[in-house]
């Protein structure tokens, strides 16, 4: 027969350790070190809001691998539409836009600049045009819709009384391949 006052010494035992146990989570449960139920559900609540404020702030860290090779290819589509390799490219956009829209040009000059900023080297245009108000507006409109990149730095009007308008436009573009 098996000794049963060994067994309920036993089972004595255990039930007096998990009795300590329970009062001691008792004691946790309520103690100021836990805090109230409240103080708790308001610091879950402020750890949750945190928790989402970083995930937003990492959203757009997702896929940057990817992302960077997208924004190469786009960079290098960039340069190879937007910027011509040549001189002679830059003066057939400007005619090409200038008879589209009704404009005279009367004058280019270009100044090319020593400087190079990254693969592209910087051209400075001084352009005297001529021709009606709507044609001008039309033509700066398409000059700036243009593939070819552009930048007006200051455009001048004069006229006289009859006749066609006057305009004189600084630009800056950039050639290709100038490394």
């Amino acid at each position: 027969m098996p000794d049963l006052r060994q067994t309920r010494k036993s089972i004595k035992t255990a039930l007096a350790i998990m009795l300590g146990l329970d009062v001691l989570a008792v004691i946790v449960l309520f103690s100021p070190v836990v805090g109230s139920t409240q103080s708790r559900r308001q610091e879950l609540n402020l750890l949750w809001a945190e928790l989402q404020t970083k995930t937003r702030q990492v959203e757009p860290l997702k896929n940057l691998d990817k992302k960077v090779v997208l924004a190469n290819k786009q960079i290098n589509d960039f340069y190879k539409k937007r910027f011509p390799a040549l001189d002679s490219q830059v003066f057939t956009t400007l005619g090409k836009l200038s008879s589209a829209n009704g404009v005279t040009i009367e004058q280019v000059k270009q100044k090319p600049l020593d400087e190079v900023i990254g693969h592209v080297r910087p051209v400075e245009l001084e352009a005297d045009l001529s021709g009606n108000y709507v044609s001008l507006a039309k033509f700066i409109n398409a000059l700036e819709r243009d593939d070819t990149f552009f930048l007006i730095r200051s455009i001048t009007l004069g006229g006289e009384q009859k006749g066609p308008i006057k305009l004189q436009m600084k630009l800056e573009t950039y050639l290709k391949g100038a490394v």
